[in-house]
């Protein structure tokens, strides 16, 4: 007579840190929706919207991320290791498109730059990041100790990850182009490359970027701007000068939440790429101090996930999406009180921006992930004809 065994199936059960890296990214999300619907409300009506257009779209953007983020979560963080190829010339693709001259229908100029596509509504470079970490890390654990020689190490990475790079400074956007960069040898230097050869490359690479630096007259102007206001037009440090006066003004508590006076027109894009400068009016330098260590917390617990890791891959992985998040949220932090020159980086998941919110939340989905471990839990009755398996206790997937 067959006899029923209870039927298994597998679920993630999360770390510690997992779930509280899942507490932090809803209380960022909820104090960013705040943020964004006082920086933009007035913004919106200036430019015949209602108030809650960013918000609502902003909202649409968080539903769909939340779709990627559960996505994410389930899936085995060990499947961008099989797609990193795939992801990279995904990534190269879009980033062509963006500069080619044939393409201007697709990705037409906005403020002097050519980074979206499809008016507006997908930014590649934000995408790229991923495929920089995804492919790094892949190649890293692929290489192994290959990685010490710098002809079979490194320089095969770098000639990717630089294509990718000057595809970035074509857009122009020499940002994201030295990110991109920087982002390949932190997974890099993770995974054993010799300090020597970021030394050399760094070295002979001054050359390269500084004649990019000069082609680019506003990266210099912005440059010169941040080593001495005075010698520049006012033109090249309003959005600074703005954000100064913004943070200023909030002194230690900020003049209270909807009551900022900067987003009546006085500080360009303050719901983007200076929502810090709102941050530091309406809730002062307690505020920014607040939100500084939410993403400390996230990068302590990304990094503590990235420690705990299932494989090699998972744990570069981890380390690159943790500072993926944390550094473009100081940047962003430090432009915004006058600690660095201007750049176009968003603060995850409080700026207005659906590339980088889609993006944030997905690379939070991978990370609360390899935060995980699998285990077997049993559901309704199957029938064996060949043998019972009475009291079967949950199995933990090892290592």
């Amino acid at each position: 007579m067959a006899r029923a065994i209870p039927s298994a199936r597998v679920r993630w059960r999360m770390s510690v840190e997992a779930r509280a890296l899942l507490m932090l990214t809803a209380t960022l999300l909820a104090f960013g929706l705040a943020t964004l619907y006082s920086a933009s409300a007035m913004v919106a009506m200036q430019s015949g919207f209602a108030s809650t257009h960013f918000l609502l779209r902003q909202l649409s953007g968080i539903a769909v991320g939340t779709v990627l983020f559960m996505l994410a979560a389930k899936k085995d963080a060990e499947w961008w290791r099989e797609i990193a190829w795939p992801l990279m010339l995904g990534a190269l693709v879009l980033m062509a498109l963006c500069v080619l001259p044939f393409t201007r229908s697709i990705a037409p100029a906005i403020h002097g730059s050519r980074r979206f596509l499809f008016g507006g509504s997908v930014q590649p470079s934000e995408y790229a990041k991923l495929a920089v970490i995804a492919w790094t890390a892949m190649l890293t654990v692929k290489k192994g100790d290959q990685l010490r020689h710098l002809s079979k190490g490194l320089l095969p990475v770098l000639l990717v990850v630089g294509t990718l790079a000057v595809l970035a400074a074509l857009e122009p956007d020499l940002s994201i182009a030295v990110y991109y960069v920087l982002l390949m040898g932190v997974i890099l230097f993770a995974g054993g490359v010799r300090i020597g050869h970021f030394v050399f490359l760094g070295v002979a690479s001054i050359p390269v970027l500084w004649s990019q630096v000069q082609r680019l007259q506003y990266v210099l102007e912005r440059l010169l701007g941040f080593a001495d206001a005075g010698t520049v037009h006012q033109v090249v440090n309003f959005q600074l000068q703005q954000s100064l006066i913004a943070v200023g003004s909030g002194g230690l508590l900020g003049v209270g939440y909807g009551e900022g006076r900067q987003q009546y027109g006085f500080l360009p894009l303050p719901y983007n790429d200076f929502i810090g400068g709102n941050i530091g009016e309406e809730w002062g330098f307690v505020g920014i101090v607040g939100v500084t260590l939410l993403y400390a917390a996230y990068g302590w617990l990304g990094f503590r996930i990235a420690q705990q890791a299932r494989t090699p891959f998972q744990h570069l992985l981890a380390i690159g999406v943790t500072f993926t998040m944390v550094t473009t949220a100081y940047l962003h932090l430090g432009v915004a009180i006058g600690l660095l020159p201007t750049t176009g980086l968003t603060l995850p998941f409080i700026s207005y921006g659906r590339s980088n919110l889609l993006l944030s939340l997905l690379m939070t989905g991978i990370l609360v992930n390899i935060g995980s471990t699998k285990e077997r839990v049993h559901g309704e009755p199957a029938t064996d004809p060949t043998r019972a398996a009475p009291g079967l206790a949950p199995a933990r997937a090892g290592y």
